[in-house]
Order: C-alpha cells, then sequence, then structure tokens
C-alpha cells in the first residue's frame, strides 16, 4: 500500500502532507499573505494565491518524503460535512487533487476542513476517530461545538455570530497588530492583566462574541487600557465564553470527553486559561487538546482520513 495524499486550500492556509501505514510522513504549509492592517481576503484574492503556491508546496514534499508511491489523493472540498456547505478557495486544492488522481490512475477521496482539523487534533490524544466525544472546532472562521460518534458528526452549538479568531484579529488589528493577530495578542496579552471587564454572552451551548468585541472597541477608543491589558483581558473573554459554552453542551448530551481543534486552540495562554476556568465551574470533563502544530489549519488530518477510508480504517 503506498501513501495518501492530501490537500487543503483555506481560506489563509495552502497545505500538503502524506499519510501512510505508519501515520503522518510529512506535512508542507504555507499562510497566505495578508496586507498589515487588513482584516482578512476576499474570496478571489485566497483562491489566486492558493493557485500559484499549492504547485511548489506538493513538489516539496514529495522531494523530502523521497517520492513514495501515492495510492491515492484526498482534499478538503468545502467547510464542513454538511449540505450547501461551500467556499471557493476550496475549489482549487479540489480541482488540483482531482487532476493529480486522475493523471495517476487512483482514486480521489473528498473530505471537509472541518473534519480534516479535528482528524488532525486526534493525533497523540487518548481519543481515536471511532470514539464519540465532544469537539470544539475554534478558528478563526469557526467556532462550533460538534459531537462525534463513529465518525458522524453532528452541530451541537458554538457561536451565533462572530467567530471567537475573528474576534482576536480584529482587536489585534485594531492594536496595530499584523493579520493573522493571534500569536501577536497572545505575547501581549502575557505581559497583561485581565479583571473581566468584557461582557460574556451565553445561553445554553450558543455563545456570541460581537457585544464583546464592540465593548474591546469601546474600551481603546476611551484609552484608559494598556495595549497589554486588552489583549488579556481578550483572552480572558474567549476562555470563560467557550468554557460556560462547552460545559453546557457536555451537559446537555451526556458528553464528558472533549478534543479542541482549530488554530486558536493552539494558543498556548489558552491551553493554560481555559481548564482553570472549566474548573472554577465545576467541570467534570477531559480536556484533549491537538498538538499545536496540528490544531491551525493543515492537511495533516485530511492525508489520514484518506488513508483510513481507502484501507477500511486500519
Amino acid at each position: 500500500m503506498g501513501a495518501v495524499l492530501g490537500i487543503d486550500t483555506s481560506c489563509y492556509t495552502t497545505s500538503c502532507a502524506l499519510a501512510g501505514e505508519n501515520g503522518l510522513l510529512g506535512q508542507r504549509r504555507r499562510l497566505l499573505t495578508v496586507e498589515l492592517g487588513g482584516r482578512g481576503l476576499m474570496q478571489s484574492e485566497g483562491v489566486f494565491q492558493h493557485v500559484g503556491r499549492l504547485p511548489a508546496l506538493v513538489e516539496a514534499l514529495l522531494e523530502e518524503a523521497n517520492h513514495p508511491a501515492i495510492a491515492a489523493v484526498c482534499a478538503s472540498t468545502r467547510p464542513r460535512p454538511v449540505e450547501g456547505s461551500y467556499m471557493p478557495v476550496f475549489t482549487v486544492g479540489e480541482g488540483f487533487a482531482r487532476s493529480m488522481a486522475a493523471a495517476l490512475n487512483v482514486p480521489f477521496i473528498p473530505t471537509s476542513h472541518q473534519q480534516g482539523h479535528i482528524r488532525a487534533a486526534l493525533v497523540d490524544t487518548a481519543l481515536s476517530p471511532k470514539d464519540s466525544f465532544l469537539a470544539l472546532h475554534l478558528s478563526g472562521g469557526t467556532t462550533e461545538i460538534v459531537r462525534v460518534s463513529g465518525g458522524v458528526i453532528q452541530l451541537i452549538g458554538g457561536s451565533n455570530d462572530l467567530h471567537a479568531g475573528q474576534f482576536l484579529d480584529r482587536v489585534g488589528v485594531r492594536l496595530g497588530l499584523p493579520f493573522p493577530a493571534g500569536p501577536e495578542l497572545e505575547k501581549l496579552a502575557r505581559r497583561g492583566e485581565a479583571k473581566a471587564r468584557l461582557p460574556i454572552w451565553v445561553r445554553g451551548c450558543e455563545c456570541s462574541f460581537s457585544g464583546s468585541e464592540s465593548a474591546a472597541q469601546r474600551l481603546i477608543d476611551a484609552g484608559n487600557l494598556s495595549p497589554e491589558d486588552m489583549a488579556a483581558e481578550v483572552f480572558s473573554c474567549v476562555a470563560r465564553s467557550i468554557a460556560k459554552t462547552l460545559w453546557n453542551a457536555a451537559q446537555a448530551t451526556g458528553e464528558r470527553r472533549l478534543l479542541l481543534a482549530g488554530g486558536v486552540a493552539s494558543s498556548t495562554l489558552l491551553r493554560e486559561i481555559l481548564p482553570d476556568r472549566m474548573r472554577r465551574l465545576g467541570a467534570d470533563v477531559e480536556l484533549n487538546w491537538g498538538r499545536p502544530e496540528l490544531s491551525g489549519d493543515n492537511a495533516a488530518g485530511v492525508a489520514l482520513i484518506g488513508y483510513e477510508m481507502l484501507t477500511g480504517g486500519n
């Protein structure tokens, strides 16, 4: 059995990976370029950058892995595994993957970006793809809590407006940080102090960050907080909101094992403060975190899904 090539062309990362019988064989990824002061990219610009970068990344990955035999090509073709889920950037990866599969006369296997995130986050945790658990997909474009059971994903809750990553990015860009702002905002937050100055909104398994973001912008306008304290408040707000929403979802579903995936979940600061917030709520749960390098957008989970589908889950 050869290797499976996985491809993911998300909103802000071009990535590819190889998976085989021993797991991940290698991966390559590159962030898309956003001008300083920008809060994102138009889909057309994202498509343009993916088209220019994907071939070189795949070439480098295959060279690094000594050109293994490719048994199948798998790509994320949509954001989520639900009907009507669509985003233009994913057509780049799908088109490239379909062409490669046809040229090599091997199967093309479609999956979704969210499934890839969850599968990648499972690596080196106590959970397996066949288990039943709650997963929090926390990224720039998604804040969703889903129930995973036997590989089937069911939406349970999450943000009903602004996503956690968007909240971090908007405040960070306003403070003069480059986009995506999460890593630099975290550096500021570690030098600041949070006193729960930002409100949170949680109802059952749903949360909202739009009011929190508006309150943060007002505090910045007032000029009464240092950038460091403002950053600390934002991370505190995200942790308090997510902790309460997750605990509500755990109680509603009876699931006590939780998986945290996505770019925002790679934050070391969030990994420190979220467990404390859960303890304060008396939450009886098991938190499983994806490896930081496999939490942001990547094709590792896509490649693993492709290999498992090709081999029947073995």
